[in-house]
């Protein structure tokens, strides 16, 4: 099975001989399937270490160290990590990936984590990728400043991509679906790819060789 690498696509194989692939595709509906639009944006940053970034940043301000007893929420963050990272893995593929991802089981009076093929960091990892390719967008594309808003949403809305692309690519909603966000940004530049005006770096250039003009001329009207 051939993944497309550069839209986001994965492929795993459960690891026995003659074992199954499965393919992992960050889809636009995919990423519905992770949760609302709001809950979308929080798996993102739950991935990508904010839990652990708040706890490690209130330890080293407040206590200045890692005391004991915080073990059970580093616990806690790892196994609420993995199992939003499994909850991404699953959400690509159309497939049970239990035998490659593992599963939670109960135990007596405790949850258990199985494992399957892959190790955790794999999993975690590769969570990472598929987020990124179908939230944010991995395209190296040319992007103009006055697009460069930096605002963050708490929101991501993949139905409004889905929109956006049945309109500009006289799409299906079918196949409008199935794009990664990846996808969206390079068919997006190669239909408009004549886009007047400067990216946030080429600004920046022509503004810093602008003021440095203006000093000097001033240097030498004062000479």
């Amino acid at each position: 099975m051939t993944a497309l690498l550069e839209i986001g696509e994965v492929s795993v194989c459960d690891g026995r001989d003659g074992g199954k692939d499965y393919l992992l595709r960050p889809s636009l509906l995919a990423m519905t399937r992770i949760g609302t639009p709001a809950e979308i944006v929080q798996t993102y940053a739950t991935i990508h270490g904010s839990d652990v970034a708040r706890l490690i940043e209130v330890c080293s301000v407040m206590l200045g160290r890692f005391p004991d007893w915080l073990s059970p929420s580093f616990n806690r963050i790892a196994e609420k990590l993995l199992s939003t990272c499994m909850q991404v893995l699953q959400a690509c593929c159309d497939e049970d990936l239990t035998p490659v991802i593992g599963e939670w089981e109960g135990w007596k009076r405790y949850i258990v984590y199985r494992p399957g093929q892959l190790p955790k960091n794999d999993i975690i990892v590769l969570a990472q990728h598929l987020l990124q390719h179908g939230v944010v967008g991995k395209a190296k594309v040319r992007q103009l400043q006055r697009h460069e808003t930096g605002e963050t949403t708490n929101e991501f809305k993949a139905f409004d991509y889905i929109s956006a692309a049945r309109n500009h690519f006289s799409m299906s909603r079918e196949e409008a679906s199935q794009l990664t966000m990846t996808e969206f940004q390079l068919l997006l530049a190669a239909k408009y790819p004549d886009q007047k005006g400067f990216t946030r770096e080429e600004y920046d250039a022509v503004a810093d060789g602008y003021l440095a003009k203006q000093a000097a001329r001033r240097a030498r009207a004062k000479q």
